[in-house]
């Protein structure tokens, strides 16, 4: 089932920003990681960010696969790459931007605990209240569908490819404008769909 979506687009500065204070709550809890590991392939780039911030060089990186468009998931979620170091023993701290479902989260958090780890906690970038998780460190609580800066050509890609050329794609990248994704870049993307359909 596709549910109906509102967009937020964080630019890159509001992202540095929230992790700058998670950061700085991870420290005030004490918790010291000895790994970070983020989650692919959007909790890459916070996981980078953080380490830099902690001044931690130890990441590691974990996939699991659940979304397969805007709103739209597979029946549960499957890890397809295995958490990339041995994590027996270690603390750990398993990054990834957004809990939508939580389901994916579940199951990184199982698998690195059936891999030994002595602690693990969660952050991500926003924290859905109907998520099945709740991290230990989220930067905001959101209900619409976070649109990062490094994911904007494929989530244009996917709105196209849901809605072809009907008037509801024009709809929903207006939503997407509207929510702080520059139009100069819908619209370059959006060219480029085309021009490959048209070859």
């Amino acid at each position: 089932m596709v549910r109906q979506v509102e967009f937020e687009a964080p630019s890159w500065g509001k992202i540095y920003s929230m992790l700058l204070a998670q950061a700085e709550r991870i420290r005030s809890s004490g918790f010291k990681p000895d790994v970070i590991v983020g989650v692919s392939r959007g909790g890459w780039l916070p996981a980078r960010v953080l380490s830099d911030l902690l001044e931690n060089p130890s990441v590691a990186s974990v996939r699991a696969e659940f979304y397969v468009g805007i709103g739209e998931t597979r029946c549960e979620p499957k890890l397809t790459q295995a958490v990339s170091v041995v994590v027996a023993g270690k603390r750990v701290l398993v990054v990834d931007e957004v809990d939508d479902s939580g389901e994916s989260l579940k199951l990184v958090n199982a698998h690195i605990m059936e891999r030994g780890a002595a602690e693990v906690r969660v952050a991500t970038l926003y924290h859905k209240p109907e998520s099945a998780v709740k991290p230990d460190y989220y930067g905001s609580e959101v209900t619409k569908w976070i649109v990062f800066p490094w994911e904007i050509k494929e989530t244009v890609r996917k709105i196209w490819e849901k809605h072809k050329n009907q008037q509801n794609t024009e709809k929903t990248l207006d939503k997407l404008a509207a929510a702080g994704v520059p139009k100069r870049l819908i619209d370059r993307f959006l060219k480029e769909l085309r021009e490959a359909k048209a070859c």
